[in-house]
């Protein structure tokens, strides 16, 4: 006798992903701002750098019951916080 799938915990997952995000985009526009002012092809390529090498782990991570909610974060985070670089910028 096979026991049914446990439902998807919705709310978790979601207050998981949203404290993820706001903390990696707090991450990324504070590392950003602070090496713009050294010079903005600093921010930029570091930026490139660090989430390229991170990418690999996170989209390994993307089938995991619980580490799913991690990366939807972590995505969003990482996305809002070059947009809020880039509309600083302007």
């Amino acid at each position: 006798m096979t026991t049914p799938p446990e439902p998807t915990p919705w709310a978790t997952g979601l207050l998981v992903s949203v404290f993820v995000a706001v903390v990696t985009m707090v991450g990324v526009v504070a590392f950003g701002v602070t090496l713009a002012h050294i010079h903005p092809l600093l921010a930029v390529g570091f930026n490139l750098v660090a989430v390229g090498g991170a990418a690999p782990t996170v989209y390994r991570w993307r089938n995991l019951p619980v580490w799913r909610w991690v990366v939807y974060g972590v995505t969003a985070g990482v996305v809002s916080g070059w947009i809020t670089l880039l509309f600083g910028a302007l």
